[in-house]
């Protein structure tokens, strides 16, 4: 694949064995096989050539000399359809990854269509090796994906929101730029325990909006990494205990609450 540099428009040529070569130098713990994501809606044709495509891309992936503490997860393509799935899941097993990673979603699906699909196909993957949804991050995904056995998740949304204005909290998004927030010296998440929260308030951190100051898109991704961080943790708890659909549910009803809109 040719990718233009945004910073002076130069061409670049990624191969799946350069792209084995910068994460080797990254030096990343886990390295992903280079795949191709077509957006969805797509032809069933469009994405077994994808699907292929990225079958022949992982051989070249594993034929590449690794640092000894770094591991290769292979990623499964195929869209929504579940024989695609299968089978780009059954030629990925054949090769032998450290991890198993699902890719394509979230890309232009109905919500509901991804939470239907990783439900039925996730326990299909192996059980015994880490099992990870890739760019999928808002927290009723994340928690809709570790009820579908799902271990691992990544996402921009907690900085990419906090630059845009917007606390997470467990009762719904709250954007602090709104103008009800001009003089309201509460902390942006009252029942936070973050530093962010226990010393700032939304007036203050909206002021700094305001007037072009970093610090509040720093603060708010502060906030919102430590959020990301309990979420997981009571869910994981919740699990051990035996009560996790009670805490999904819970959680699910406080954050679609929307308290702060």
């Amino acid at each position: 694949m040719t990718f233009q540099s945004h910073i002076d428009g130069s061409r670049h040529l990624i191969t799946p064995e350069k792209s084995m070569e910068i994460q080797r130098a990254l030096g990343s713990d886990i390295v992903m096989a280079f795949d191709e994501c077509p957006k969805l809606p797509a032809t069933k044709e469009t994405l077994r050539t994808s699907m292929e495509l990225t079958h022949r891309w992982a051989q070249r992936c594993k034929s590449v000399k690794l640092k000894d503490h770094q591991h290769l997860f292979g990623i499964i393509q195929g869209g929504l359809h579940f024989d695609l799935r299968t089978e780009s899941m059954q030629g990925l097993l054949e090769l032998g990854f450290d991890g198993y990673a699902l890719g394509g979603l979230s890309v232009g699906e109905k919500n509901e269509e991804m939470v239907e699909f990783c439900k039925n196909f996730v326990p299909s993957m192996p059980k015994e090796k880490p099992r990870y949804l890739m760019g999928v991050g808002k927290p009723l995904d994340v928690l809709n994906g570790i009820k579908s056995g799902l271990d691992m998740f990544d996402c921009v949304l907690p900085t990419r929101n906090a630059r845009n204005g917007q606390f997470l909290t467990a009762h719904g998004p709250l954007n602090v730029k709104k103008a009800r927030f001009l003089e309201d010296k509460l902390p942006p998440d009252p029942e936070c325990s973050c530093r962010v929260c226990g010393r700032y308030s939304r007036s203050y951190i909206r002021h700094l909006f305001n007037v072009g100051e970093y610090l509040a898109g720093q603060l708010i991704t502060f906030h919102n990494i430590h959020f990301y961080l309990e979420m997981v943790r009571n869910a994981r708890t919740a699990i051990f205990e035996g009560t996790f659909d009670e805490f999904y549910l819970k959680f699910y009803n406080d954050y679609n609450s929307n308290r702060w809109e």
